[in-house]
């Protein structure tokens, strides 16, 4: 006969873990996310662990949602356009101090904002993005900076219709203005930045960017990203071709030339009327979005750090929030993600300095069930990480 024990719960030993996961996309937010994988690391060990939540991002979308949430501010609401020139309605964040405007262009320009109607690759148009700046302009006069992220977009025009919202005029060889979007490009013959707003010109402009494809050729915003915005390989042609224009249109006006800038080719392009009227600067969106939320001061001495994102693959090594969570860890604690499916290897895994990863599918699941469910399988998920985690620890 035998006696029927069960398994104590191990011992946590003040073990610190810091949850900095990004959203789940269709399914949860970052700061849901991580609010259930904290609760399932205080479920699994207790009172003695210190538990601390960062939402995090790469510079897609939901990133507005993880700033503002970081600052502890309420987006802003304002009047602007989509891709497609219709009225919608988009948000802002502004810091504490008044100083940093964040602007997460997908709110104007981004794809599920036209996704009621069939795609339009060559008309779809960044102008929207450029009202809903000024507007944050409009409200906070004294922003000494704007952050952009630029991730989502439906758009291939290389920001020319954002630099028109600011003022410039971008023309043909007659003098009259291009039509809007990125199949208007071919008939571009320069640009006029007179007219550009001064508060424009006066901030500092930094634009997230999750990608460092050139503007141009194979590896270039249309090549890559035009035909996921609908675009046919006629389109993909006649938009590369309309984005060599735009830059050697802005480095005739400017003395900049921007094209081969590593991001360049993000977001349609956007980055680079941006670089070359304003000298914006270009930086990985997942270091961004960690400066502005601090993530660095708070994985200190943390034991172990939990991310996730809705798939782990080749690409979440490769400047996502993933791979910019273990750079920052660098090795000092262990680092688990938690992903609505895992596609790397074992190997692949611990190659990339990930001790493992979990899916959070717990048997056969269809799509749509595993979106109802993510909250409570990642709270379930991160549970069983944190026991293992601690039962290693207390086994040393």
């Amino acid at each position: 006969m035998h006696e029927d024990v069960k398994n104590p719960a191990p011992d946590p030993r003040a073990l610190r873990v810091v949850v900095a996961p990004d959203s789940f996309k269709g399914s949860a937010t970052a700061s849901q996310v991580a609010a259930a994988l904290a609760a399932g690391a205080r479920a699994a060990l207790g009172d003695g662990a210190d538990v601390r939540s960062v939402p995090f991002a790469d510079g897609g979308e939901g990133t507005l949602d993880a700033i503002l949430g970081a600052w502890g501010e309420a987006g802003r609401t304002c009047d602007t356009t989509d891709a497609l020139g219709r009225p919608a309605t988009a948000r802002f964040g502004v810091s504490p101090d008044g100083r940093t405007l964040a602007v997460e262009a997908a709110e104007a320009y981004g794809l599920p904002q036209v996704s009621d109607v069939p795609l339009r690759p060559l008309d779809a148009t960044s102008h929207g993005v450029g009202t809903l700046v000024l507007a944050a302009l409009d409200a906070v006069p004294d922003a000494e900076e704007v952050v952009l992220f630029v991730g989502g977009s439906a758009t291939t025009d290389g920001g020319a219709g954002l630099l028109d919202a600011l003022g410039a005029r971008l023309l043909d060889a007659a003098g009259a203005p291009v039509p809007p979007g990125g199949g208007g490009l071919r008939d571009l013959a320069r640009v006029d930045l007179a007219g550009l707003d001064p508060r424009a010109r006066a901030l500092r402009w930094r634009i997230a960017c999750d990608v460092d494809n050139p503007l141009l050729g194979p590896r270039g915003a249309a090549a890559v990203f035009g035909p996921q915005k609908g675009a046919t390989p006629q389109d993909v042609a006649a938009l590369d071709s309309g984005l060599a224009r735009l830059a050697d249109a802005l480095a005739a006006a400017t003395g900049h030339d921007a094209r081969d800038v590593p991001g360049a080719g993000a977001s349609g392009g956007l980055p680079v009327g941006l670089s070359a009227a304003f000298g914006a600067e270009l930086v990985p969106g997942g270091e961004l979005v960690a400066d502005v939320v601090g993530l660095a001061a708070a994985l200190v001495g943390a034991d172990l750090v939990i991310t996730g994102e809705g798939r782990l693959d080749e690409q979440s090594l490769h400047g996502k929030v993933v791979d910019t969570v273990v750079r920052l860890v660098a090795g000092r604690a262990a680092v688990v993600v938690v992903a609505g499916g895992v596609e790397l290897t074992p190997a692949q895994v611990a190659d990339a300095g990930i001790a493992a990863a979990f899916s959070l599918a717990p048997g056969p699941r269809t799509l749509a069930e595993l979106s109802r469910d993510a909250v409570t399988e990642l709270e379930r998920t991160a549970a069983h990480a944190c026991r293992l985690f601690a039962a290693g620890r207390a086994a040393r």
